[in-house]
């Protein structure tokens, strides 16, 4: 049961120790759960919400709960906190009303529900409110991560710097997302989008250019955004754009004219490849820019210094001579020679196994 505003006040100003223990219990349960946080974002959050509790609250539990149900701002829309004080309803299991509070402990977070996608959490883009900044809206904060992303990198990307960015308040931004982990979801999916897909269906064309078309596309991203390649594991990527690449790669390799069954096993050898290919390519393009050093330089330092000693002198000489025969100029040069041969041989694999399907 609620209590009122007028019990609340009585309570405290008859028993003075309990409230004073409460309110110590209170804040060390704050404290961890501000460590638990993943990240500054989520603390900000958490640390809001609690001020702004305190202020219209109740103490249940040991635990500053809004006398409305749940904590100011939180879109979960139900009591969920007072049944479970330390946060239980965690991030998309719905809670026991159909909501979904992002404020979730880490421990309860992992005895909770499975993370799944944003895709799956079946709500509808949030509107504006009217206190909510004018121009702000989820497209708007997604384009403003992935420009994040680019220019500082996935480690030092938090909440608090998104809204600063987009010159905002850290709780404007979770009105329109739940979790980094969601917006981290669309940003992936929103790159996606940059993949220029052919037509498997169209009169004339060759499931060989098509295929190597998309995977050309799909190394090229993975360079340009080096952040792509952890998260790629990370999420179920099943956005309208990572599907959309997905049902055109099946539609292709199916004129590939492979069995049912070898299909999967085919489009893994070429993307697998792409994937480990396009991320070490970035991965060294980052630290050659970290370094402040160009890769053509950055390469001739390295080899300089492996060549120099002496228990990989024989190792150095046999891969010189072999680098020699491929032929390059240049960093660049070299890796494009290496990865249009190493495609060439997927693509003719593919099609001797059509062959003898």
């Amino acid at each position: 049961m609620t209590a009122t505003a007028a019990e609340t006040d009585k309570a405290r100003t008859s028993h003075p120790q309990r409230w004073l223990i409460l309110g110590v219990i209170c804040l060390a349960q704050l404290t961890a759960a501000l460590a638990a946080a993943r990240d500054e974002g989520e603390r900000q959050r958490i640390a809001d919400a609690f001020a702004s509790g305190l202020e219209t609250s109740q103490l249940v539990g040991a635990v500053a709960v809004p006398a409305g149900g749940c904590w100011p701002r939180c879109r979960c829309g139900g009591p969920s906190v007072q049944t479970h004080p330390r946060w239980r309803h965690s991030i998309g299991s719905g809670g026991e009303n159909g909501g979904g509070c992002a404020m979730v402990s880490a421990a309860d977070r992992a005895k909770g529900p499975a993370r799944t996608s944003v895709w799956l959490d079946g709500k509808t883009t949030p509107k504006r409110r009217p206190e909510q900044p004018a121009g702000l809206d989820r497209d708007k904060i997604t384009a403003a991560t992935v420009r994040l992303l680019d220019s500082e990198g996935l480690a030092k990307f938090s909440m608090r710097r998104l809204a600063a960015e987009l010159n905002v308040t850290a709780m404007s931004v979770y009105w329109y997302v739940d979790t980094k982990d969601d917006l981290l979801e669309l940003a992936l999916d929103s790159v996606m989008g940059e993949l220029r897909l052919p037509s498997p269906d169209e009169e004339g064309g060759d499931w060989r250019d098509q295929l190597r078309q998309l995977a050309v596309g799909y190394r090229r991203l993975l360079v340009a955004h080096p952040w792509v390649s952890p998260l790629i594991g990370e999420y179920l990527n099943i956005g309208p754009r990572s599907m959309e690449f997905s049902t055109t790669v099946q539609h292709v390799i199916r004129n590939a004219g492979l069995p049912l069954h070898g299909r999967t096993g085919a489009l893994a050898a070429v993307f697998q490849f792409v994937y480990g290919f396009g991320t070490v390519e970035g991965r060294f393009a980052q630290r050659c820019a970290a370094a402040g050093i160009g890769q053509d330089d950055y390469f001739r330092q390295v080899m300089g210094t492996i060549g120099q000693q002496p228990e990989l002198r024989e190792a150095f000489e046999e891969s010189a001579e072999l680098m020699k025969a491929r032929g390059g100029d240049t960093v660049e040069e070299m890796r494009e020679r290496d990865f249009e041969f190493a495609l060439d041989l997927l693509l003719a694999g593919i099609e001797a196994m059509g062959a003898r399907a």
